[in-house]
């Protein structure tokens, strides 16, 4: 990169997610409990996701105090600079409290609106994605590319589910008509690790309803970065009523799929 501000950016998500992961990481204590609930009370938020928010928009702030932020346990501001810092500060939270691996930190960076740097730090994993906008998309300091275009009954999709019991029921309605189609669903549970592994060719696709800015902005980034497209619907970007992404070729015949199946509504 030669973009200062690119550079800059990259380098300030890159130290804010290795705090927070260690953190995540090293601080877990043994008996950590639920903190909260958000959506319903099986969508917890534990007192470690709080304190690694805190931790990451602390260094935001002595970093670059002009820049906007919003993160998924409250932290939000404007900011006077062009730049908002998008983060999710635990992704995968139910893993988290269960002792899975499957969690990360992800943290992106947009500039008047457009994602230009994404970080996903998985820590259990041994595992640091990076991506800057026309940059590619990077593993452990190798660069990755997405798996090529399979037809749609040869693919690993990987999916993810709210915790909301409706929206759980159209989930599981849309998912016994994608599975005789496809090779097999796989689910994670963090949205920015499968992006991620769509991005290095781990799944050959991936779509989940519900997802917030958080969760996508850094792993999309990194999955179109490394080849793949992304969106929701026809002729819509990714959002929370549809995030897709795998390879162009499949990510059509996917996109058609879901579409056809109601994926997008509840």
């Amino acid at each position: 990169m030669t973009d200062p501000l690119m550079t800059e950016l990259l380098e300030t998500a890159l130290e804010a997610a290795r705090a927070a992961g260690d953190l995540l990481r090293d601080g877990r204590p043994a008996d950590l409990g639920v903190a909260a609930t958000k959506s319903s009370p099986i969508d917890v938020v534990t007192e470690m996701d709080i304190a690694a928010e805190k931790l990451i928009t602390d260094l935001l702030a002595r970093r670059r105090p002009q820049d906007g932020v919003l993160g998924e346990e409250g932290a939000s501001s404007e900011g006077s600079s062009g730049v908002r810092w998008v983060i999710d500060p635990l992704d995968g939270t139910v893993n988290y409290l269960y002792g899975l691996p499957s969690w990360a930190v992800s943290i992106a960076a947009e500039k008047d609106g457009e994602t230009v740097a994404g970080v996903v730090i998985a820590p259990v994993r041994g595992e640091t994605f990076h991506a800057v906008l026309g940059g590619g998309a990077w593993r452990n300091g190798e660069r990755v590319h997405c798996r090529a275009a399979a037809p749609l009954e040869e693919s690993l999709i990987g999916t993810g589910f709210g915790y909301v019991r409706e929206r759980r029921i159209g989930q599981a309605r849309v998912l016994g008509g994608l599975l005789p189609r496809v090779r097999d669903i796989r689910r994670g549970g963090s949205a920015a690790i499968d992006l991620c592994d769509v991005a290095c060719g781990r799944l050959n696709g991936y779509y989940e309803r519900g997802l917030n800015p958080w969760d996508f902005a850094a792993g999309a980034l990194i999955a179109r970065e490394a080849g793949a497209l992304t969106g929701g619907r026809p002729g819509v970007p990714a959002s929370t009523e549809l995030t897709i992404a795998a390879a162009p070729g499949l990510f059509e015949s996917l996109r058609g799929l879901l579409d056809d199946l109601g994926a997008w509504h509840d």
